[in-house]
């Protein structure tokens, strides 16, 4: 029998597909399992002042091995699909190379588990943990690095592809190129704008050609890209704001579904740096290899105005205060602003079809009473952001899906454990997964029965 709230009255078609999401480095742990190599987020966690208070991946969540009790947690929500990445050094610890049949065991085990429960597995091929021996070769600066990633994503379609049919190259390339190399946040921690401009052309180049091989793998499903856009609302409607805003969303946005859609890069953005993209003959029609879907991860929206161009912000423009509540990381709360990044998007290129695949809150630890973890600002942060996808789908943007963010509370990267974005808490010395009230919450949004 149809659910017909879930048909048409929550705003979703029946086939809408549900999904939850995490990303290897921040919840397997295992850091020396199984044969796994060191990643360069391993070796920046150790250079101290990086990552608060010294914390890092190497235990995490424990999903190494604790995955089959993740597996019946995504069952008990209902999901239709479960979004995880691979870590490139558990597979191949060296970055190229003979596969490591202990790493790709690991994923093919967690695979038939899904697929056992009914859920389907989202593969991401590069969720920022490049294997060390890569890094230090330059990392995404380095050309070869693209290949080296087609050749991994090679072995992983030929290891899972008659499982798997939906994969993702790239996870947010921006934060990759431009958090890791220019502004310092990330691994491997540079500040050097010309080497983060060469890794977001090698990003991209790794993405084609990885595309590329799937088409000539012969296997059959679904590939794409997911990028976090940045489509900033001017603040006011003075047309000066509204050309600064659309400026400001070039460098998370234009500049990577641009080339992707066939049509360069944008000249003015490189212009206002005075650079160039180091693109040899061919890599841009490489890089336009045709993708099957864009993947969104959506947290929140700035407001912005113009401004002087500045060394900082060649593009000219400022963020402007704003009215909204703001998350754990200082994030306004913008549900509307989803809605309008997908119709976007859906209005500026070509895409067959839109995912949400992230979209979360971090706030402090949820009170407990009752034996219950009862986070109602991550419940309201979610029952916005998911109207708001109903009201994309109802504008015409070709929204198929939405992965929350994330199942467990994890290792948010620089932040260390601090922030906490989970459907599900980890008690850090037992490992014990505990459901939020936001899991039972979102069980029944999947379920049909939002409120």
């Amino acid at each position: 029998m149809t659910n017909d709230r879930t048909a048409r009255g929550t705003g979703f078609p029946e086939d809408f597909l549900w999904g939850c999401a995490t990303s290897s480095y921040q919840i397997e742990g295992g850091a020396n399992a199984g044969g796994r190599g060191r990643s360069i987020w391993d070796a920046f966690c150790r250079e101290p002042g990086r990552v608060a208070l010294g914390q890092s991946g190497d235990v995490a969540c424990d999903s190494y091995r604790r995955w089959p009790e993740d597996v019946r947690l995504l069952a008990g929500l209902g999901v239709g699909a479960y979004r995880f990445s691979v870590a490139w050094p558990r597979v191949q610890p060296g970055g190229s190379g003979p596969a490591n049949q202990a790493g790709l065991d690991y994923y093919s085990a967690l695979v038939d588990a899904l697929l056992a429960e009914g859920i389907e597995p989202w593969v991401t091929l590069y969720h920022w943990d490049l294997p060390l021996a890569l890094g230090e070769r330059g990392g995404w600066t380095d050309r070869d690095t693209a290949y080296r990633f087609a050749d991994y994503a090679a072995l992983m379609y030929d290891s899972l592809g008659d499982r798997v049919s939906h994969w993702t190259t790239l996870n947010e390339p921006w934060c990759s190129a431009f958090l890791g190399y220019e502004y310092g946040e990330h691994a491997p921690g540079l500040h050097d704008r010309r080497a983060a401009l060469d890794a977001a052309h090698h990003l991209l180049l790794g993405h084609g050609l990885a595309v590329a091989a799937f088409r000539g793998s012969g296997l059959h499903g679904e590939i794409g890209l997911v990028i976090n856009p940045a489509t900033p609302r001017p603040a006011t409607r003075r047309e000066a704001d509204v050309q600064a805003a659309l400026r400001a969303s070039v460098e998370r946005t234009g500049l990577w579904l641009d080339p992707v859609y066939g049509r360069g890069y944008p000249e003015a953005y490189l212009a206002a740096r005075g650079a160039a993209m180091p693109e040899r003959p061919g890599d841009l029609e490489l890089i336009a290899s045709p993708i099957d879907f864009v993947g969104v991860n959506y947290y929140n929206e700035e407001a912005v105005v113009a401004a002087p161009p500045s060394a900082a912000r060649p593009d000219g423009y400022s963020t402007a205060p704003t009215a909204n509540a703001r998350t754990e990381m200082g994030w306004d709360v913008a549900p509307q602003g989803l809605r309008r990044v997908l119709g976007f998007i859906a209005e500026r290129w070509p895409v067959r079809a839109l995912y949400v695949t992230e979209n979360g809150a971090a706030y402090p630890d949820a009170e407990i009473r009752d034996g219950r973890a009862r986070d109602v600002d991550r419940i309201e942060y979610y029952r916005g952001h998911i109207s708001a996808c109903a009201d994309a789908i109802g504008d015409g943007a070709p929204l198929r899906g939405y992965f929350a963010w994330s199942l467990l509370d994890n290792f948010e990267w620089s932040h260390g454990y601090g922030k906490r974005f989970g459907l599900v808490s980890v008690d850090p010395m037992t490992m014990e997964r505990r459901p939020k009230d936001s899991y039972y919450f979102y069980r029944d949004v999947i379920a049909g029965y939002m409120e």
